[in-house]
């Protein structure tokens, strides 16, 4: 039976570091994505040409600040924990949209923007009738981060280090990525990795698994990308493999809900379905920032999950990764009603 050991009383409940992005949402037909040779469901690496060309040719439905980190400590935020967000922006009109969003959350955002050098990142997100999210991703300045740009101050502080599989893709961040795993743990915190994307995956499927054993004491995926990891088709023994590696794994299944693991034991938790899905973006982040608030406030397994359950169950109704009711108040409704 898993017991969750109490986490050391520090100031800061959870600290990301990830790609600083601003998501450009877009709602179209899947024939676009075929006349763009886009993958349903996948993200792709594009160059700040292309970023330009696409920046022009959309109509965007929101802008907001985003990177899959990003995402999850603004909900942590919204839910009322002590959350900051370590990343790198350019000074320019994508660089002020990006910090003044995610600072709105209540999230802590204190890096320097970059004088030089290329603009700040964007993801154009193409969000088609059933829901699902498509991902165009121009890095640019977020991958400017490197070790130098790390408040280890900060970190010493954190209960949980969150970081996020897309740091992999930029040997600077990768180093950043170590040094912060490193010293968050040395201080007494704990590591949680989410692995971002099954195409992220194919790139570093190699380095990722040693990654785990050696740094990560909590691991989120969804379904695909824990099979995709193993490469196998086979959920069984892809969670029985990331269990001898990882202390607690934590695997979404959209509808089908979420399975929290241990070494030892296996919690099923459900889906909650708050409203017509609209935007699957953000779902797995969400979920991350609700499962990371009731960890960090030592609530068990189950209850971490029927929080994180809650949250993304919202996000899917709303266009976009931000809530548009209280958090806090729509897991107190749905925690109390069961």
């Amino acid at each position: 039976m898993y017991s969750q050991m109490p986490i050391n009383q520090k100031d800061v409940d959870v600290v990301g570091v990830g790609n600083a992005i601003v998501d450009i949402l877009v709602n179209v037909s899947d024939k676009f994505l075929e006349n763009h040779s886009l993958i349903k469901g996948s993200m792709k690496l594009i160059n700040e040409d292309y970023a330009a060309k696409l920046y022009q040719d959309n109509t965007p439905n929101l802008e907001t600040s985003g990177g899959s980190a990003a995402n999850t400590i603004s909900g942590i935020a919204q839910l009322g924990g002590n959350a900051a967000f370590i990343g790198r922006v350019r000074n320019d009109s994508l660089g002020e949209i990006f910090t003044q969003d995610i600072r709105s959350s209540g999230a802590k955002f204190n890096v320097p923007p970059i004088k030089n050098g290329t603009s700040t990142a964007r993801c154009f997100i193409y969000v088609t009738p059933d829901a699902e999210r498509t991902m165009c991703t121009f890095l640019g300045a977020s991958v400017s981060l490197e070790p130098k740009d790390l408040d280890l101050s900060l970190i010493r502080k954190a209960k949980i280090l969150y970081l996020e599989g897309y740091l992999w893709d930029d040997e600077n961040a990768k180093n950043a990525f170590i040094i912060a795993a490193k010293e968050c743990k040395k201080y007494g915190g704990r590591v949680a990795l989410s692995l971002s994307d099954f195409l992220c995956i194919e790139r570093h499927r190699d380095s990722f698994i040693p990654l785990i054993e050696n740094y990560i004491d909590i691991t989120f995926a969804n379904e695909s990308e824990i099979m995709a990891l193993y490469k196998d088709s086979n959920l069984e023994i892809a969670k029985n493999k990331i269990k001898r590696i990882c202390n607690l794994t934590i695997i979404t299944r959209g509808e089908k809900g979420s399975l929290i693991i241990t070494k030892d034991d296996e919690y099923k938790i459900k889906a909650y379905n708050l409203g017509d899905v609209v935007d699957t973006t953000g779902a797995g982040d969400l979920y991350a920032s609700g499962f990371l608030y009731g960890y960090t406030s030592n609530q068990d397994l189950v209850s971490c999950g029927k929080i994180a359950s809650i949250c993304s169950g919202h996000i899917v109704s709303v266009l976009g990764p931000r809530a548009k009711v209280s958090l806090t108040s729509l897991v107190k409704e749905h925690l109390k009603n069961k």
